[in-house]
């Protein structure tokens, strides 16, 4: 499952190193503002060589990070993490436009139906229901 978020890059942590039962490993995280009217912010993690697709950017960058949502459980407490797989600058062309108000569309005349006659009622008479 691929999700996509675009936003500003507010915050980058120090990178983070170790070693595993697979080897190596190298970690770092960064923060990533939305802009909407309520913005959000979402801490991602880039693993590997993602750390260095990383440095490329500077604070306040325009970014599009598309990651995928993993979740653990430890000590029966679950952690989610953000784990970005592509990060790149966002483009101007995928933001998302400002709507504007439209008129609405003009319905056609509907034709009056001459052939029927409807009984008329006074406002005295009772409703025939």
């Amino acid at each position: 499952m691929a999700l996509e978020l675009e936003g500003t890059l507010v915050k980058v942590q120090p990178e983070q190193t170790g070693s595993g039962k697979n080897g190596q490993w190298v970690k770092q995280e960064f923060v990533v503002e939305t802009q909407e009217q309520y913005p959000k912010k979402a801490c991602f993690s880039a693993w590997g060589d993602r750390t260095n697709d990383l440095k490329q950017f500077a604070l306040g960058d325009k970014l599009k990070v598309t990651f995928s949502v993993e979740s653990r459980e430890y000590n029966d407490r679950w952690y989610t993490d953000l784990r970005a797989y592509r990060i790149e600058l966002a483009s101007e062309v995928t933001n998302t436009p400002t709507p504007s108000y439209q008129a609405p569309a003009q319905r056609p005349a509907t034709p009056k139906a001459s052939s029927v006659d409807l009984p008329s009622f006074s406002e005295d008479e009772d409703l025939p229901f």
